[in-house]
């Protein structure tokens, strides 16, 4: 009997990424990975069959192919390698109702559209590949795996607004994001080290969507992101976290609709709206000019300041950990945090952090920090395989 396969897809507004996991006693093993971007446009299909490393690239043969078009061409492609048996998915907002991954079903469908204006860069996107599978393959098994679900374990205190009762019995709270991420982490921190994993630490998400949470024995304790995934730190074109009378300025005094407004914290902000030049880490990095070093400053300060934060709320901390894009490939950003951190007992190895080395403090740090990369189609295809089990 040929193995079971798990089909992990994480769509975008305008990209495909997908990974092929083959079902095995021991946990799912990656077997493809790749993507389509450039959907509506002309998409593009790439993708790495194991350890290959020339990655084969196609372009569609429709121009303008929307989600549904790209989908049955994957599931096409895909079937030459194998036959699918589940398809697993991020999306970003489960609400209070989705606290766990859930198999999908029509109403589970139309929940997860209700929570769409507390994520609108990513849920509508997240849900089109889900509803495009229940019509092109209605028996295919979907499961959903949520962002916020992670976070179901943080105290009371660190879910409330200060707002009046009935505005949180109708859901406004701080959820928190990038769980499949810190879900990850957690889970592969007990092999990096294993004493650390059941302590205190402070992860650090940073990439394009930015974030840090103060995790506790693999538990979530609070997180820097709120209501939606545009609150905490600065990101690469959303702003964060903002004083509540800016958006009041902006509407009453500058006369901004409130699709301008969403427009310019979520597409106009974070580095690209501080350096007016870019939201690449890359790009900033190398230029020269004035508003590049303000964005990466900013930035840095933001994360210094929000580490100390999570700290407090687990009385102490026993280690950190980097991860996503910029948190992996910027010993820049790495470097000037931990050396505003010195306090906290960090002591980086430049040498080790200069070559991304997985532990980047020295041996004699009185604190431990590390880069681990993430995975979060790993994370959800361990939930398909644990649903499949069942």
């Amino acid at each position: 009997m040929d193995p079971q396969t798990i089909a992990v897809i994480n769509a975008g507004s305008s990209s495909l990424k997908f990974s092929l996991f083959e079902v095995t006693s021991s946990g799912p093993v990656r077997r493809i990975r790749g993507q389509i971007s450039e959907i509506n446009t002309a998409p593009v299909f790439s993708a790495r069959i194991g350890s290959q490393t020339a990655a084969r690239e196609q372009i569609l043969g429709e121009a303008h192919a929307g989600h549904q078009r790209c989908l049955h061409y994957l599931l096409e492609w895909l079937g030459q390698h194998a036959q699918v048996h589940a398809a697993g998915h991020r999306v970003v907002h489960g609400g209070l109702a989705f606290s766990q991954p859930i198999v999908v079903d029509s109403a589970a469908i139309k929940a997860l559209e209700g929570l769409i204006p507390l994520a609108p860069l990513h849920q509508p996107y997240n849900l089109e590949p889900i509803r495009a599978l229940s019509r092109l393959y209605p028996g295919l098994m979907q499961v959903a795996c949520f962002d916020t679900a992670f976070h179901a374990t943080k105290r009371k205190e660190a879910r409330r607004f200060p707002l009046p009762r009935a505005l949180a019995d109708a859901g406004i709270r701080r959820y928190g994001f990038h769980g499949l991420s810190y879900e990850y982490i957690a889970m592969k921190l007990k092999e990096v080290d294993p004493v650390l994993a059941q302590g205190r630490t402070v992860v650090a998400h940073l990439g394009n969507g930015a974030s840090m949470c103060a995790i506790h024995g693999g538990k979530a304790v609070d997180s820097t992101m709120g209501l939606t995934a545009a609150d905490g730190l600065p990101m690469g074109t959303r702003s964060g976290a903002l004083d509540p009378g800016v958006l009041l300025f902006m509407a009453r005094e500058l006369n901004m609709s409130l699709e301008t407004i969403e427009d310019v914290l979520y597409r106009q902000s974070g580095l690209k709206g501080i350096s007016g030049l870019t939201h690449d880490m890359r790009l900033l990095e190398q230029s020269q000019h004035p508003g590049a070093r303000d964005a990466i400053d900013v930035f840095v300060y933001r994360i210094q300041q929000q580490f100390g934060a999570l700290c407090a709320v687990m009385g102490g901390i026993d280690g950190a950990v980097f991860t996503a894009g910029i948190g992996e490939n910027s010993s820049l950003v790495r470097r000037q945090t931990l050396r505003g951190l010195g306090w906290l007992g960090f002591e980086l190895d430049d040498t080790a952090n200069a070559q991304h080395a997985t532990r980047i403090t020295t041996a004699n740090s009185n604190i431990p920090a590390y880069v681990i990369p993430t995975d979060e189609d790993l994370m959800i295809a361990h939930h398909v395989q644990n649903i499949l089990a069942v």
